[in-house]
């Protein structure tokens, strides 16, 4: 059944949205069986209703019914009226994987996917609107507990049916959770630090046995089970105890050469590494529960190390159905979206055999990472910092001496303004004027060889003074720095784990190891790589048959490479595969309308890679369940652009594949340039910029009313940063125009400014969050005098730039302004993107200017900063409604005149007289949007686009 689904533009919009709120929901629904607070509540009942407006933009009835559904479960909730039990939230979450597999879809696909699942939608829908309360199967495992067939009582089930039930689910027999003598939590704190050190060391070792088990190789490994076992002695794990101790056992005896490790021993040895390493992770009141649900599986492991067969391929067959030693991942026709976000297939692509989306090992859903509260210093570095705290104490001491010796200075200036004023006393009764001035001259070339000689010891003070605070700085940043390798310590098991199970042979090389990376930096990372690395292998390295018809070793390279260059980190990862054909590239951008084809066929390889970081862009026609070529590509964008750093891939087809990242040494300071805008010092990344030039005025070209240049054999479109900032300037200034060249993915623009003031490293301050997003900066920071500096953010400011130029209200740089006709702008404030977007372009389109806020408080930070004719918002938003919103706007003097349209879903009268009474001027039901109804409510109020 064909369907009359909106533009496709709108469609992409609708997608975001349920990817993003999706996600949301996936995060935190699992959390409402511990915690169903207001607070955990509220933010995942904005996600559904997110999700039923932006599907009811969009004219996906069913969507809406279900959206609405799930906001009317979890509505209930927060009111109190009922309380959400497992079957509940379960409900809920299969409700979810619908928005989910809609995420992940191409928009064209969406209207046959549609019918294909209309019935399902509809039946949960149905299931989450009826009344379960009475089922007696809606009980949470509390209420089970209690119930007499788990009590301590003689009685059996009444029925055989009965007693294969009690015996399916697990429930004929409960155990008791053990309560050992546990050591104080300062003990279980140094076990899972020991726990994390020895499973690394494990994790790293093993993967060697695999090319050589020498006993040379298999003593620091069976130390560390040593180790391990005594550890969990100590605090009295003794089910941690037992599994330790047979991994050492099986590890004396391959050191003893009675034993020679086969592969599957050693992927049984990963996986109770595994267990120790998730010990690691947990926070120590959860150790006792973890290893308790663990202990079926950790005791088949004991039974496998020790050398029963059927024990070890469960275990096995457990942590990767299907076994690693001889599965291969199938190959399958998929949509490309689901080659980019294979998290997002559903029930399509699960299936056996599985690798998981970590590196093989015992399930660790159940894990949750423990926030990283402390940073481990090394001896070395703590006793450099308080040498360098020493010195500077003493330094700080000095000062003293100085103030006593500019107080002695004080009183020799008076003494010399005395000797001053009795030496005119003297010549005006009659003394020599020649020997008075001779007397004056002495006495101030005292006083300014005491001048000159505090200076000097005040220079000294001032370079030594320098020299410590220097160097206890750099000593401080030294030790939030950490060597590369801790941030791969998982890579070697991840690429052994994968090139086994798709039968491929491939290398890691890890060049660069000891690298200083900044820890946040580090951790920042690890997602991207890991994505690199699972498409090199997955998609990058030919099975070994093909790479020996191509010439190649049949082993395949992955090489990673860390390093430091001109004070930025560079990471690399090269793979020596089949790599990408760019006209490939060159095809998938024609197909997708990303470029026309002529636009296209001009594009230089460097240019086509760069779609390969857009999301949902992929070129794989097959992928397997592991990974796509592209997949992940828009995360690694997305980290590095955030922490400021640039990303490029380059390939040669059938030579390999090359991804380097270029990001800053920390976070905490940056190199920037200072640029002058409308006579204020600005601050931008160096690691942002492209080129900086200075032009004439007459190398300007024009082309379609724009202005550019062309610099490096490339046409940079041109605009001043003062337009951009919104700050004043003088269209009318002459000679060279300063130029700094920054870029996004696709774009690349050349800012004006007034000059450059060179190149300076500051602390990066962020700003308040009550200002919440500031457009154009990023963040602030102190100069060397004192004074603040603002950080500009460069991709907002392409953004923007793009911004203006689809309102054809870009400026020209180097002439006098015309006159021009002043329109009426517009501030839309809604938390939803698709909704945002359809207001936005309805407006645009009829000739008003239009900025949009993504909540109240960013809304209110706009008007206060801007000049509006016409505040839109919506009711239903985070951190501040549109209630409070226009009370805000009508209880303050200076934009009380401005008048507030609200749009909301809510069409009830006491909805619509709570808007009017908070102050709203018009109230319109957003089901208005595609007739003339809101632009005629909008004339009403301001009238036409011009003023």
């Amino acid at each position: 059944m064909a369907r009359d689904m909106a533009d496709l533009s709108m469609l992409e919009l609708f997608k975001m949205e349920a990817e993003s709120n999706s996600r949301s929901l996936c995060g935190g629904l699992p959390e409402l069986e511990q915690n169903q607070s207001p607070d955990k509540l509220e933010p995942l009942m904005r996600a559904a209703h997110s999700l039923r407006g932006a599907a009811r933009i969009v004219g996906i009835d069913e969507v809406v019914d279900l959206a609405h559904a799930m906001e009317d479960v979890l509505e209930s909730c927060r009111r109190g009226e009922r309380k959400l039990v497992r079957a509940d939230i379960d409900r809920l979450l299969a409700a979810n994987v619908f928005f989910t597999d809609m995420g992940g879809l191409d928009m064209t696909d969406l209207s046959e996917w549609l019918d294909g699942n209309v019935s399902a939608i509809e039946e949960a829908a149905a299931d989450l609107s009826a009344d379960h309360t009475d089922s007696p199967d809606e009980q949470d495992s509390p209420a089970q507990q209690d119930s007499p067939a788990q009590q301590d009582s003689p009685e059996q089930p009444d029925s055989p049916a009965e007693q294969s039930v009690s015996e399916v689910q697990g429930t004929a027999e409960v155990p008791r959770k053990p309560e050992p003598q546990l050591a104080d939590l300062s003990m279980l704190d140094l076990f899972r630090m020991e726990a994390e050190s020895h499973s690394q060391s494990l994790n790293s070792g093993l993967l060697e046995l695999e090319k050589d088990q020498s006993p040379d190789r298999v003593e620091p490994l069976m130390r560390a089970a040593h180790s391990m076992k005594g550890a969990a002695r100590i605090v009295g794990l003794t089910d941690a105890v037992a599994l330790a101790h047979a991994m050492e056992d099986l590890l004396v005896s391959c050191q003893k050469g009675e034993t020679v490790l086969k592969s599957s021993q050693i992927d049984l040895l990963l996986s109770a590494t595994d267990i120790y390493r998730d010990i690691s992770l947990l926070e120590t009141g959860e150790i006792q529960d973890f290893l308790t649900g663990k202990k079926p599986l950790m005791d088949r492991m004991e039974k496998g190390l020790r050398g029963d067969e059927s024990a070890m391929r469960e275990v096995l067959d457990s942590v990767c159905p299907g076994g690693l030693s001889d599965s291969v991942v199938e190959v399958r026709d998929v949509p490309e979206e689901t080659a980019v976000h294979p998290e997002k297939a559903g029930p399509a692509l699960t299936g056996s055999p599985k690798l998981e989306a970590e590196p093989v090992g015992p399930a660790t859903a159940s894990v949750t990472p423990q926030k990283d509260s402390v940073v481990r210093v090394s001896a070395g570095n703590l006793n450099r910092l308080m040498a360098l705290a020493g010195e500077s104490l003493v330094e700080s001491g000095r000062l003293s001496g100085f103030a006593s010796s500019l107080l002695r200075l004080k009183s020799g200036q008076r003494e010399l303004m005395k000797a001053l004023e009795e030496g005119c006393e003297r010549v005006m009764s009659g003394d020599s004027p020649a020997g008075v001035l001779n007397e004056l001259k002495a006495a101030v070339a005292g006083c300014q060889e005491q001048l000159g000689r505090h200076i000097s010891e005040f220079d000294v003070y001032r370079r030594r003074s320098d020299n410590v605070s220097g160097r206890l700085y750099h000593e401080v940043i030294a030790s939030r720095m950490r060597p590369f390798s801790d941030g791969g310590r998982g890579f070697p098991r991840l690429v052994r784990d994968l090139a086994r199970s798709l039968g491929k042979q491939v290398d890691l090389v890890v060049e660069g190891e000891s690298t200083s990376v900044d820890r946040d930096i580090l951790e920042k990372l690890e997602a991207p790589l890991n994505h690199l690395i699972r498409n090199a292998v997955d998609h990058g390295i030919e099975m070994p048959d093909e790479r020996v018809e191509a010439g190649k070793e049949p082993c395949g390279t992955v090489r990673l490479i860390a390093g430091h260059r001109a004070g930025m980190l560079f990471i690399e990862l090269r793979d020596d595969g089949r790599g990408i054909d760019p006209e490939r590239i060159r095809a998938k951008v024609v197909e997708k309308n990303l470029a026309p084809a002529r636009m296209a066929a001009e594009m230089s390889r460097a240019e086509l890679m760069e779609f390969l970081f857009l999301p949902g862009f992929s070129t794989a026609g097959k992928v397997t369940e592991i990974s796509g070529r592209g997949v992940g590509l828009d995360v690694v964008h997305a980290m590095v652009q955030e922490v400021g750093g640039t990303v490029r891939a380059e390939s040669v087809p059938g030579r390999g594949m090359n991804f380097s990242m270029q990001l800053p040494l920390t976070l905490s300071v940056i190199r920037t340039l200072l640029v002058e805008i409308s006579g204020q010092p600005y601050a931008v990344p160096l690691s942002r910029i492209s080129r900086i030039a200075s032009v004439l005025p007459e190398d300007l070209k024009l082309a379609e009313d724009r202005q550019y240049v062309s610099l490096d054999g490339a046409n940079v479109g041109l605009v001043r940063a003062a337009q951009i900032l919104g700050t004043p300037f003088d269209p009318a200034d002459s000679g060279p125009l300063k130029i700094v060249v920054i870029s996004d993915r696709m774009n690349r623009y050349g800012l004006v400014v007034d000059d450059f003031q060179g190149e300076q490293d500051l602390v990066v301050r962020p700003l308040d969050h009550r200002l919440g997003k500031v457009p154009d900066v990023n963040s602030v920071a102190l100069m060397p005098d004192g004074s603040p500096v603002l950080i500009l953010d460069a991709e907002d400011m392409v953004r923007s730039i793009d911004n203006l130029l689809s309102g054809g209200r870009l400026g020209k740089v180097g002439v006098e302004s015309k006159e021009v006709v002043q329109v009426r702008k517009i501030l839309v404030v809604d938390d939803s993107l698709t909704v945002r977007e359809v207001e936005r372009k309805l407006l645009a389109n009829h000739g008003y200017e239009v900025d949009t806020a993504v909540d109240g408080q960013d809304g209110l930070n706009a008007v206060l900063a801007g000049n509006y004719d016409l505040v839109i918002t919506d009711v239903d938003m985070p951190r501040m409604n549109g209630l409070e919103l226009t009370r805000r706007i009508k209880s303050d003097a200076d934009l009380k005149s401005v008048p507030v349209m609200m749009v909301s879903y809510k069409d009830r009268k006491e909805d619509r007289l709570s808007g009017l009474e908070a102050g709203a001027d018009y109230y319109l039901t957003k089901s208005s949007f595609h007739d003339e109804t809101l632009l005629s409510a909008v004339e009403d109020l301001i009238g036409g686009a011009a003023g």
